[in-house]
């Protein structure tokens, strides 16, 4: 079922994706006032189910890649964010006819957005991921042999270019190196897809959760219960610590946010620390593993319940931390070689949002 996406949806739209980015995917204030100026530049954006879909539809992904950190001051334009799409346009040969998140994230949630209301093209009630990952290849569509490439990029100064590679990691590490070099952000295009295609290796139906799950919390805070727990509900997830950040420590290295965070609670022997590159990957108190990639790790402040990037994270905010499931194909031996603690190099099982190892599942390099 299609709908239309107003600039009056964007501020819940962006709290529900920023909640399901893990602490990753970009400052989603940064999205979406970039959205909310190409909806009023160009007027309301339809959003249409996957099942509406046409099989011969050319389905293109949009996205900032890159570290958060950085694109708090380096803004995107608009033309930044359509350049890419009009690039692989004309190398593919045909008009492009979706516009697709690769990852439901903070400003990627509202970056694809900005795209279709300037192109004039529908939007995809779907991403590539179900949450955000840090690497270009970490989508689903992976798993069903969709290539990246040709990917198309982006930077702010008018460079464009377009990459034809032999598989995704290699987009991936090739893409990256262009990223460093043209200041650590780039927006990018790539993953062509059929209609069909995209009906099987896409979430369905991510865009409309993240607006349930943004309007719940305003709507929580108006009503004067517990946001918090609105969104563990909504999630199915856990609520699993509740303490105050004591350290933060952060750096942008090869195009990532990479670091640690340490959370306490008042008469804890052990804190709670976080690991992340770009998004939360592991939370551990001691020797016990609360949860891990692929399934989601979420930090939201602890009387608002709004989501806190891993970027804004700092020393004396009052948090809670959440844990919720991913999508299951997450958790098939394919997945969890390309996603979960051993790709990143932790020498650990992946754990569930309810703290149960995968024992039953071997991880590449773990």
């Amino acid at each position: 079922m299609s709908w239309t996406l107003t600039a009056d949806a964007i501020g819940d739209l962006a709290r529900g994706a920023a909640v399901l980015g893990t602490g990753g995917g970009g400052d989603p204030y940064i999205g979406s006032l970039l959205a909310r100026q190409a909806l009023a530049e160009h007027g309301p954006v339809t959003v249409v189910g996957l099942d509406e879909v046409p099989d011969d539809a050319l389905v293109l992904t949009v996205a900032m890649m890159g570290a958060p950190t950085v694109m708090v001051e380096k803004l995107p334009s608009l033309d930044e964010v359509v350049a890419p799409v009009h690039a692989l346009g004309t190398y593919l040969g045909r008009p492009v006819t979706h516009v697709a998140c690769a990852e439901i994230g903070g400003v990627n949630s509202t970056i694809p957005v900005a795209a279709a209301a300037a192109l004039g093209l529908p939007l995809l009630d779907a991403d590539g991921m179900g949450r955000a990952f840090p690497e270009l290849q970490m989508v689903l569509p992976t798993l069903y042999d969709v290539t990246a490439s040709p990917l198309a990029f982006s930077d702010e100064k008018g460079n464009v270019g377009v990459l034809q590679t032999v598989d995704n990691h290699w987009t991936e590490r090739i893409a990256r190196v262009a990223c460093v070099e043209m200041g650590c952000s780039v927006m990018i295009s790539g993953f062509p897809m059929s209609g069909s295609i995209a009906r099987e290796a896409l979430v369905g139906g991510s865009l409309s959760h993240s607006l349930a799950i943004g309007s719940g919390i305003a709507e929580a805070r108006r009503a004067k219960t517990d946001p918090v727990a609105a969104t563990v509900e909504r999630l199915g997830g856990r609520e699993f610590y509740f303490g105050k950040v004591v350290d933060v420590e952060r750096a942008t290295t090869t195009g990532f946010a990479r670091g640690r965070a340490r959370i306490e609670a008042p008469g804890d022997t052990d804190a709670l620390e976080l690991s992340f590159q770009n998004e939360h990957l592991i939370a551990q108190s001691g020797d016990v593993t609360f949860a891990t990639t692929p399934d989601l790790i979420i930090v939201l402040d602890a009387e608002s319940g709004e989501p806190i990037t891993t970027e804004g994270l700092r020393y004396g905010q009052r948090v809670r931390v959440v844990a919720a499931p991913s999508d299951p194909r997450w958790h098939t031996p394919e997945a969890l070689a390309m996603v979960g603690p051993g790709y990143f190099g932790y020498d650990l099982p992946s754990h569930r949002f309810d703290g149960t190892p995968e024992r039953r599942l071997v991880e590449a390099g773990a």
